[in-house]
């Protein structure tokens, strides 16, 4: 036995001289302690360890049994019942709690950890894969993103931005102070449309985070901005990624300029506090919810669909790209998108671009029968 190995059965459950009082939940609890050690080791963070763990709790208790004591019906009535009550989980949540069950039952029944042999001695009984393929939620591509969501239209952002630039100017005339973070709000989403954010991703920015293209001198330091925050994969932590400014959005560069320049941003008390680009009244950065409401309040000002929301601009960014003739590996890169696939689903091109593409392709073909050797 190596108990070196992050999560192996503790010494103390297997020293011959220690008996166990109420051995079944000091042994769940051990193995617990051992998938986190191994989870860490394999440089989770710690939030998503704590998650998965606590959803094994619940597991546990719902079937009132113990890992050697598992079987495929536990799982199946326990994500059965998560579905049908009044209000069912969906199944990108169906299918991450599935997969924790599953990678739990594969931390213990793998013979590197000892968890089997233990159990075995001590009950009787082993632990066993309880999740397999015929009892798991089908994962595709297709239900990354839900039906209703879309790309805005450029007549309806159009109209979404001259909404909130107008506003902007009334407030202004007004002598009202609520036109600095109106300001402060309508900036920042035109920068999450100009670089195809996260909200997250747009939230979290910093004025360093801004540098320039050495390609395009005109952008001047705007010429590309650094995503810290970027969505990493299960467990993983946020991911880094470098956008580009492209010329379709380069409008977007003398927005930031007027705001990080011309004295916008500092007017708030708050922004001497950090370097965050987004300074809110009263803390150094504004929060994802602060930006969420006030999104929906212009959405909803302008007679937009509730469906639309802010991941949208990341969809519309995606799409006119592709309308633009980008190529889909350099929007996949723009994006961080792992597979082409994923921003595939995030690209909902106009009729009138899939008019043309059709017309252009037709045309092509009808020049190449009327001369096949053109």
């Amino acid at each position: 036995m190596n108990d070196a190995v992050p999560g192996f059965v503790p010494r103390i459950l297997v020293d011959p001289d220690i008996g166990l009082f109420r051995a079944d939940e000091r042994v769940f609890t051990a193995m617990l302690d051992g998938w986190r050690a191994q989870m860490l080791a394999r440089g989770l963070t710690t939030e998503t360890i704590k998650q998965r763990c606590q959803l094994l709790e619940r597991f546990q208790r719902f079937t009132g049994e113990f890992p050697w004591q598992w079987g495929p019906a536990d799982i199946d009535d326990f994500l059965g019942d998560l579905r049908s009550g009044e209000k069912p989980i969906s199944l990108k949540t169906l299918g991450s709690y599935s997969n924790a069950v599953a990678m739990f039952c594969s931390f213990l029944t793998h013979p590197a950890y000892g968890w089997g042999e233990f159990c075995e001695r001590t009950f009787g009984d082993i632990p066993s894969q309880i999740c397999f393929e015929w009892n798991m939620p089908r994962h595709t591509t297709d239900d990354a993103v839900p039906a209703k969501k879309r790309s805005f239209t450029k007549a309806e952002l159009q109209r979404l931005f001259d909404y909130l630039d107008d506003l902007v100017d009334r407030e202004y005339a007004a002598g009202s102070k609520r036109w600095l973070p109106l300001l402060r709000d309508s900036v920042a989403f035109k920068v999450c449309y100009a670089y195809g954010l996260r909200r997250r991703e747009m939230t979290m920015l910093d004025l360093e985070d801004f540098g320039p293209n050495p390609h395009v001198s005109d952008y001047g330091r705007f010429g590309a901005v650094q995503v810290r925050f970027a969505k990493g994969t299960a467990g993983s932590g946020p991911r880094k990624r470098t956008v580009l400014t492209v010329p379709e959005f380069d409008w977007v560069v003398d927005q930031l300029k007027t705001w990080t320049t011309g004295g916008m941003r500092q007017q708030f008390p708050t922004a001497e506090r950090s370097s965050a680009l987004w300074p809110s009244e009263r803390g150094a950065r504004m929060s994802l919810g602060s930006f969420g409401d006030a999104f929906a309040a212009a959405r909803d000002a302008v007679g937009l669909p509730q469906e639309l929301g802010m991941h949208c601009l990341r969809h519309s960014y995606v799409t006119h790209l592709i309308e633009a003739g980008y190529d889909e590996a350099f929007v996949q890169t723009q994006v961080g998108h792992s597979y082409a696939s994923t921003t595939g689903l995030y690209t909902s091109v106009s009729s009138d671009f899939k008019q043309k593409t059709v017309q252009k392709m037709i045309a092509r073909r009808i020049a190449n029968l009327e001369d096949p050797d053109a």
